[in-house]
């Protein structure tokens, strides 16, 4: 059954796909997806209105939308939809996932190739068969089998962000159980990892038995791979394998920081250990000898470091990249936090490609507590997201202008996400962006130049006095897009000379610049502003998966752009590039 909003938004995204593969009305597509949008925008419980079907009256809800949308709230099931997939192959669906197609290509590699499956695509790609469709160049084909390969490679992997609602709410259903002591997410989601094999749960309590056979019986769960009495493993309908572990009391800290990791980390963590005297598992510290004293008990993880002489090192460093050297050294960073962030840029509205007009943007910021928010829409080269020409742009800086009147206590400041052309020049020219706050420089095309040149042409961009940050740097889409060839090094080492920001993109098909990098950036001097890239006022919410990243790259408030004040911010963004 559809519990949720965004439940039955999905639904009706479904439909709209579907109907788009056999051909149908623009505008009857339109009205899906439209009618989607006004389910996760309304404010109230669309559900149980749906339910009683109670919708008339609703913005972009007609008459035939209302009738399904009461058939999936209160039956679970569409007959519209069951009838409509039955139309397709199954395996056609999977073909969806591939960076590069579209409804359109999807049809006709169907009707013309017979093309209803992953594999198939895969073979008549290699045969030459889908080169001569048109639309289909040499090119087209290569970036085709390089996307199957990397789905064949990520196959059993997810994203963060889409694992988090799930894994949020089994915790939640988990610590409602009488018999929980103590829940906690494991692994390398609590890690903080863009892409996640797996789920690892864990609980304290004194009945281990019930807790794993509740485990196995939550909604969620679609398939059964074993339960016993203290661990239990199960399938959701996603695929998504999650494990849980039932310990005593006792044990929790001790299995929460082995089941924690990472291996690497914890591999180093037993060998200091036994430079004591013990051996550490998952159920705690064991004498190695008679003579060797007892460790201390420990009621909680951070004392296992403590008792081991380190300071407790957060679940996202433990990689085993330095973080115990640091922890033995007194060194480890006080890393930022959620509510240390202010504010953010690269936000987008309805003036571009965004979901949400200026003013609905700037109240979803203000409901979350933040001092301002920065608008960059894109600019005019970017004609498929209805990029903005520069009268449009003069005129929202306008509009803003006359936003920021009613508040004292809130700001929006004005910019672009212009684009960065191949010559490394940008979509905007210097008169037009210095009459702006800040300036999001970004690529969007002509992704396949030569790591040479790919740099230069970043680099080109850093070194114009009004770009006051790249976005989403390597251009990657995880599990679907590689980054393009770019030397970072080059790349953080221009940053730090020009002051350039280097955007921590926190959309969770992005998160980019990659964890992995923000380190050695930080320790020349770089700082980040962690934005979500947000085209819909909930996609503010994915600052929390950019301050994970931030975090698992040893990012501290001062490295954070918008961890500064209104004040700080209006102050720093009036100063010349070089003089910050």
């Amino acid at each position: 059954m559809a519990n949720t909003p965004e439940e039955l938004a999905q639904v009706l995204e479904e439909i709209a796909l579907l109907l788009e593969i056999k051909g149908e009305n623009p505008f009857k597509i339109r009205a899906y997806r439209n009618g989607a949008e006004s389910v996760r925008q309304f404010d109230g419980d669309i559900v149980s209105l749906a339910k009683r079907n109670e919708l008339k009256g609703i913005k972009g809800i007609g008459s035939a939308l209302q009738d399904k949308l009461h058939e999936l709230a209160s039956t679970g099931q569409l007959a519209f939809l069951t009838e409509l997939k039955a139309e397709f192959p199954p395996g056609l669906f999977d073909l969806f996932g591939l960076q590069g197609l579209g409804p359109k290509k999807i049809r006709a590699l169907y009707d013309k190739l017979s093309i209803d499956s992953i594999t198939k695509l895969k073979q008549a790609c290699t045969d030459g068969s889908v080169a001569g469709l048109p639309g289909f160049g040499k090119k087209s084909v290569e970036k085709l089998l390089e996307a199957i390969e990397l789905k064949e490679q990520f196959a059993d992997f997810y994203r963060l962000g889409e694992v988090a609602p799930l894994a949020e709410t089994i915790k939640h259903t988990l610590q409602q159980h009488p018999d929980s002591l103590r829940v906690e997410i494991a692994g390398s989601y609590r890690r903080g990892k863009e892409v996640l094999h797996d789920l690892d749960f864990l609980v304290a309590t004194s009945q281990p038995a019930a807790l794993t056979r509740f485990f196995t019986e939550l909604p969620e769960v679609t398939s059964i791979i074993a339960c016993g009495d203290t661990k239990a493993s199960v399938r959701l309908e996603n695929g998504l394998q999650c494990d849980l572990r039932a310990v005593s009391n006792e044990q929790f800290p001790f299995a929460l920081q082995y089941f924690t990791g990472s291996k690497e980390h914890n591999v180093a963590l037993r060998s200091r250990a036994l430079q004591y005297g013990w051996s550490l598992n998952e159920y705690g510290f064991t004498p190695k000898n008679k003579t060797t004293p007892a460790p201390p008990a420990a009621r909680d993880e951070s004392q296992i470091y403590r008792i081991l002489e380190l300071e407790r090192i957060p679940p996202e460093l433990r990689e085993n990249k330095g973080e115990i050297e640091a922890a033995d050294a007194g060194s480890l960073p006080r890393l930022v936090e959620l509510d240390n962030l202010r504010g953010t840029f690269h936000n987008h509205t309805t003036e571009s490609d965004g979901r949400n007009s200026l003013e609905e943007m700037a109240e979803a910021a203000r409901d979350l507590g933040l001092q301002y928010l920065g608008i960059a829409d894109h600019s005019k080269g970017q004609f498929q997201a209805n990029g903005l020409y520069p009268d449009r742009l003069l005129r929202q800086l306008d509009h803003i202008k006359s936003l920021n009147q009613q508040w004292d206590d809130f700001k929006i400041f004005a910019g672009t996400e212009v684009d960065i052309l191949k010559d490394g020049s940008l979509d905007f020219t210097d008169g037009l962006l210095e009459q702006l706050d800040y300036c999001v420089a970004s690529i969007h095309n002509s992704t396949q130049l030569s790591e040479k040149e790919m740099t230069a042409r970043i680099i080109a961009a850093m070194e114009n006095p009004h770009v006051t940050m790249i976005g989403h740097l390597t251009g990657r889409l995880l599990l679907q897009r590689k980054s393009y060839a770019l030397n970072i090094d080059k790349v953080i080492d221009c940053a730090a000379k020009t002051g350039t920001i280097i955007e921590l993109n926190c959309n969770p098909r992005r998160l980019d610049m990659d964890w992995r990098h923000w380190h050695k950036a930080r320790d020349k001097g770089v700082i980040t502003s962690i934005n979500p890239d947000a085209h819909h006022t909930d996609h503010l919410q994915y600052l929390a998966f950019g301050v994970k990243v931030a975090r698992k790259g040893w990012l501290r408030r001062e490295d954070v752009l918008n961890t500064k004040s209104l004040d700080e911010i209006s102050t720093w963004l009036a100063k010349p590039k070089g003089q910050r």
